[in-house]
Parts: structure tokens; sequence; C-alpha cells
């Protein structure tokens, strides 16, 4: 690994070193020629198989795999598209359905042309007829401009279609992106056919998170050695990461992959109290001990979890932990689908049995853990897997405060501090 820490404040004026995707101290995304400054024009000969076989090759020696919380490869994706019937359609995912993630609107507000470059590039290798950026809506207007600009300079030859994404938790799943866009219902497909198959308007479909297309727009430019400069042999690359929770400086940063955990804390001006766990991917990702996980490599392999949506949220060791996952539960539970069992009864059954517990209420126990194995692959998308997980894991690593609160103690209830985490209260 190289001696960089690459980072970035998603905060106007904040310091900082520019990063492979993000630069340095721009409330809005730069302009086309600012973009075409700094990073220089895609490769000419995009239309040559040639250069669509290198470039192929090149995405998959890179090692690159999704940031959107799958981590597939993507490789394997454009693969499976390009083998599908018929003309493809791209999207490019800036839903961000996740509430503690940031890293996607402001990769979108700041470095708009290098996602859309991406996009550009896909279209190319898929020879699609369509791009369809889907962003949230704080990301708008910079995409919107950004679009506009390369339009006016003719440099996509596949049109972009700019959406403005759903407002749910689970409508960033590749299948809810394509129902949002053709239905106007954010709504997951848990069953085939597969994108790659029989996606938007019936056309094989790729759904790429924005922060990927990014990458790939680099790759295109520099190579697969280039992108492995950065990160570990299983996990090349950096990755954009959204730090909240006990730090002194939330916000979104750029991390070479590998470095230890306590050093992306440092990016954020360290922590503010004593921590006594980290929530890893988001809401629906895993809870691990801050005291083994911060000299750990920040890596799925390294810490044994995977990285998810890109979150790294901060328990301090005066707030609750029993009581922030009842928190996220209930929240969780309210934004089902509502096309399932494991979902519309699972879910809610659960957050109840949480709740209780945090609650220090009498409660069947063995009940949460065996509804928590049984919702387990059972539901028609992967959002009670998600739930599960993270709820599992919090029995794990708050084994301790879980006893306590069996029988009726809470060694945190004097302070009653809880997390800021960006959602609203959900009442059972």
């Amino acid at each position: 690994m190289t001696a960089n820490l690459l980072v970035r404040d998603s905060r106007r004026g904040t310091a900082c070193r520019p990063g492979r995707l993000l630069p340095c101290g721009l409330a809005e995304g730069p302009s086309f020629g600012d973009h075409l400054a700094r990073h220089g024009s895609l490769p000419d000969g995009r239309r040559k198989e040639s250069w669509q076989r290198a470039t192929l090759t090149a995405i998959r020696e890179a090692g690159l795999v999704g940031r959107g919380g799958a981590a597939f490869p993507t490789g394997r994706k454009l693969d499976a598209v390009r083998s599908g019937p018929g003309r493809a359609v791209v999207i490019a995912n800036g839903t961000e359905g996740e509430p503690a993630s940031r890293k996607d609107r402001v990769l979108l507000s700041q470095a708009p042309h290098l996602v859309l470059d991406g996009a550009s590039v896909a279209a190319d290798l898929l020879r699609a007829a369509e791009v369809v950026a889907v962003v949230h809506p704080d990301a708008r207007r910079s995409v919107d401009t950004a679009v506009a600009e390369r339009g006016a300079a003719g440099v996509d030859r596949v049109p972009i279609r700019v959406v403005t994404a759903a407002d749910r938790f689970v409508a960033g799943e590749a299948s809810a992106v394509v129902n949002w866009v053709q239905r106007g219902t954010p709504i997951p497909r848990g069953r085939p056919p597969r994108m790659s198959e029989h996606g938007l308007g019936g056309r094989p479909t790729l759904v790429q998170n924005v922060e990927t297309l990014a990458h790939m727009a680099l790759i295109a430019r520099h190579g697969a050695d280039w992108y492995r400069s950065l990160g570990t042999t299983e996990e090349p690359g950096s990755t954009l990461v959204t730090l909240l929770g006990a730090v002194a400086r939330p916000g979104v940063y750029e991390v070479e992959i590998g470095r230890a955990v306590h050093e992306v804390i440092a990016l954020a001006g360290g922590a503010t109290d004593e921590l006594q766990a980290l929530l890893i991917g988001g809401y629906a990702g895993s809870w691990v001990p801050a005291g083994s996980a911060l000299e750990l490599p920040f890596s799925a392999h390294g810490l044994g979890v995977g990285l998810g949506a890109g979150v790294v949220a901060a328990l301090p060791a005066d707030v609750c932990g029993v009581v922030e996952t009842a928190r996220l539960t209930r929240y969780l539970a309210s934004q089902s689908a509502g096309q399932c069992g494991p979902c519309v009864f699972g879910l809610p059954s659960i957050a109840d049995q949480v709740d209780a517990l945090a609650a220090g209420r009498p409660g069947t126990f063995g009940d949460l853990e065996r509804w928590l194995e049984e919702i387990t692959g059972r539901g028609a998308c992967g959002h009670p897997d998600g739930v599960a997980r993270m709820v599992q894991s919090a029995l794990r690593v708050f084994a301790g405060e879980v006893s306590g609160h069996r029988t009726g103690r809470c060694r945190a209830s004097e302070a009653a501090r809880v997390m800021p985490w960006p959602i609203p209260d959900v009442v059972p």
C-alpha cells in the first residue's frame, strides 16, 4: 500500500488533499472543462471491439467490485449484461436509500462528470441504447447541469436521462430502481428473470452504483495496475466512507482500503468519546466491538463483515447499544416493501421483541433468536436478511448489556444519551 491517505470531508471549506474520486474545496461539481483539466478525456476508439475487450479485461483485473452494498464483481456483471438478448440499458444508481450514507450524493454533487464518464464507458462496453441516472434529490441540480454540459459538448453517443430517486430504504435495490423508473413504484423483485436478461423495458439492464461507475471511468483511463496501486491484494482501490456518530468531523471521506480502522476514524478528527462499538455498512450492516476493530484493516476481509454502503458509525461507551439497535430495528421494520411474510409479519414482531428487550420488559428471548433465523433467506428481497444480520450482530457484541436488560438493568440508563441517527423516530 502507498503511504497516502485519501480524504475528503463533505463540508465546504474543509482542508484536504484530493483523492481519486473527489476534488477539494468545491461546494458543487466542477464544470466540464475543469473536469477534463483534472482527469483528461476518455480514451478514443471506444466503438472499437479491441478497446472494449481491453477495457473489460482491465476492469476484471483491477478487481473492482460494486460499492452499493453487495460488492459483486463489476467485470462479471458487465459480462452477464453483455451476453443478454437485445440492446442494453445502463442505470447509474445514485438512489442512496441508506439514511446513514451521504457518499453517493456527495460524489454526484462534487464529481458528476466522473460518474457520467463511467456510465458512458459502460454504455460503450454494452452497446447500450440508453443511460438513466437515478439520483438522490440533493444531487439532482448538479447532475442536470453536468448532463446539459455534456450534451452541448457532444461527448456522449448514448442519451442520458435523469430521474429523481424514490425516498425509501429498499428503493436502491437494483430491481426496485428498475421498477421505480418504469412504473413509479420502488418495489424490489426477488425472483428471476435477472436484470441482465430482462430489466428496464424488458431489455438487459446494468444497474450500477454511481461510485462504482466513477472508479470504472478511472480504470478506463489509467488501467488495472494503477487502480491496484492502492488497497490490498484481495480488495484493491479506494472507497468512499460516511463517518458519523462519536467523531469530531462527521462527513464523507475517501479511504484507501486496508488502512487500520483507527486511521479511518482519525480522518474525521478522531473519536470524541471512548468507543464501545462500530456499526459497519449502514443500518442493515453489522456491529463490531471497537476495542478489537480499531486495529484491524478497513476491509471486508480484515473486519470479517461486509462494508455495505460504506458507513462507519461510532457508538460511544455511554450510549446503550441495545436501545440503539431497537431504534434501528423499528425503523427498518417500517421500511418493508410489504410483499412477503418475513417483512410484513416477521420484522414488526422482531422489532417488538427488541423494543421489549431495550425497555427491560419480560419477553421470550428465545423467540427473538428463532425468528431471526427463520426470516433469513426467505424474503422476496434481501431486506429481512439485512435486518436479521444487524440484530444478530448486536446480540453478540452487546451480550453483556443484553443480559442486564433481561433483568431490568441498563448501565447507560443514567446518561440517557442516544445516537444522532438521521432517521425519524418510528412509533410501533
